[in-house]
């Protein structure tokens, strides 16, 4: 019984050794550990710094790959910045043609404006009124503008800016709109001044 007893008492004072050593070395890991993650902490943050940094030197945007919150325990990989390609030279041969036919296609559909005049030269209204004036039967607004065309071809005018200045014209009381079927036709109408001289002069021959 003593053997026992003195047998049990040295198992016993060995495990209690042992479970002190144990507390030790968990205390020590710990502090380890905590010292490690906080260096970790520490290296992150220069990281983000140092990534905004050459984001901003390099003129790049911040990827989201970068802004993503580092593992506790494992540092993230550090991402080499891409090389910056030429604007434009990553897209398809088709995609860049479909882009050049549609620049072609918009620069087609343009609507044709009237070219500014040189100074001292006769204004588009003005050009437009004599060319019905001189007309001998009412002109559509197509047939003015091929006459335009013709007899003034550094005056481009499309068809729109032609119909608009005959309509003007009407609203001046300088010309006066027709409608043969579906078919629009606009006549000169004489200057009011004009008109008011000539009456004079009817009436002093008729007077005389």
């Amino acid at each position: 019984m003593s053997d026992s007893n003195t047998l049990k008492s040295q198992y016993s004072a060995q495990v209690e050794a042992d479970i002190e050593r144990n507390a030790k070395e968990q205390e020590r890991v710990a502090a380890e550990l905590a010292a490690l993650q906080e260096q970790l902490q520490t290296l992150d943050h220069d990281r983000t710094l140092l990534v905004g940094m050459r984001e901003a030197l390099s003129g790049q945007g911040t990827a989201a790959a970068e802004e993503a919150p580092a593992s506790p325990t494992t540092a993230p990989p550090v991402e080499l910045p891409k090389a910056r390609r030429p604007k434009g030279e990553g897209a398809a041969p088709k995609q860049r043609a479909k882009k050049a036919a549609g620049k072609k296609d918009t620069a087609k559909k343009a609507p044709t404006v009237a070219q500014p005049r040189t100074p001292g030269t006769p204004t588009l209204r003005e050009i437009v009124l004599n060319l019905i004036t001189t007309s001998t039967e009412p002109r559509s607004a197509a047939e003015v503008t091929k006459t335009l065309a013709e007899t003034h071809p550094e005056r481009k005018a499309g068809g729109t800016v032609v119909r608009n200045t005959l309509e003007s014209l009407v609203a001046r009381g300088q010309a006066e709109r027709t409608k043969q079927n579906k078919s629009v036709f606009y006549t000169a109408l004489p200057d009011p001044a004009t008109a008011e001289d000539a009456a004079d002069k009817k009436d002093a021959s008729a007077n005389a």
